[in-house]
């Protein structure tokens, strides 16, 4: 391994090291949106905590997850095998063996629970339960001991995918543990005006839970090898984002209108 002062001088690992900490960077914000819209479930005072407690345990199980690399690629190895038959066409349709690997059973179900989280959600936004359901779940909406088991199954998911999207892109161990670092550090200060910013929208919070739900079903596909680029999909978000941008804008625009009688 390279010492960290050889390293400092190569222009190669100050490249290398932004273009991981922009792409750890981007890697976070579904990580981030998913912690946002869970802590905002919990009472007022609790949120800030939640969060803290949510981002450092992220941190720290990256940087454990940095220390056993050679596990972790372990983990892209296949574990078992499905026969599968392809659909009948010209030239015959043999049999294939369909591997998963421990990632490929991790991203499944890592998406499962995001598409049950998004969708039990969005029907509570859709469909809200009557005054005598809440009055008796009020008292255990969402336990702070729950939101950080929660918080904590989901940053094992994407933990996993931001190493592993790490080990491709340098072989130098201090560039990913700064990188890590740095997106960590970008996510924590984020973390409270983006839920507040969230909290304070709500046609944001369904937007943000659309997003979970396209993530949750991208993490499947990926399990079961077939792999969606990231940049469609955070282009998909960010236009999105744009539109709902416009459109609160646009509700601005017609209060103030509204407020001064024209």
């Amino acid at each position: 391994m390279e010492s960290l002062a050889t390293l400092a001088t190569s222009p190669a690992a100050w490249a290398a090291l932004v273009t991981l900490v922009v792409m750890e960077v981007v890697l976070g914000i579904d990580n981030l949106v998913f912690i946002s819209i869970l802590s905002n479930k919990l009472p007022e005072e609790s949120r800030r905590k939640a969060r803290f407690i949510g981002i450092s345990l992220a941190l720290v199980m990256r940087i454990a997850l940095l220390s056993t690399l050679a596990f972790i690629v372990g983990l892209t190895a296949p574990v078992f095998s499905l026969p599968f038959e392809p659909p009948p066409g010209e030239g015959g349709h043999p049999m294939v063996d369909f591997a998963f690997s421990w990632r490929d059973l991790i991203l499944i179900a890592g998406g499962l629970f995001l598409v049950w989280k998004a969708t039990t959600e969005i029907h509570h936004s859709v469909d809200p339960p009557s005054e005598d359901l809440l009055d008796k779940r009020r008292v255990g909406t969402l336990g702070f001991g729950s939101a950080i088991v929660q918080i904590l199954a989901l940053d094992l998911v994407f933990s996993i995918d931001s190493i592993l999207t790490a080990v491709g892109m340098t072989d130098h161990l201090p560039i990913m543990v700064i990188a890590v670092v740095i997106a960590v550090l970008v996510m924590l200060l984020a973390a409270n005006p983006l839920a507040n910013f969230i909290n304070a929208n709500p046609s944001v919070v369904m937007l943000a839970l659309g997003f979970l739900l396209m993530i949750g079903a991208t993490l499947i596909a990926d399990g079961f090898g077939v792999h969606v680029p990231k940049g469609y999909i955070y282009a998909a978000m960010a236009f999105s984002g744009l539109v709902e941008g416009l459109n609160m804008a646009a509700r601005r625009a017609s209060k103030k209108r509204g407020a001064s009688g024209h």
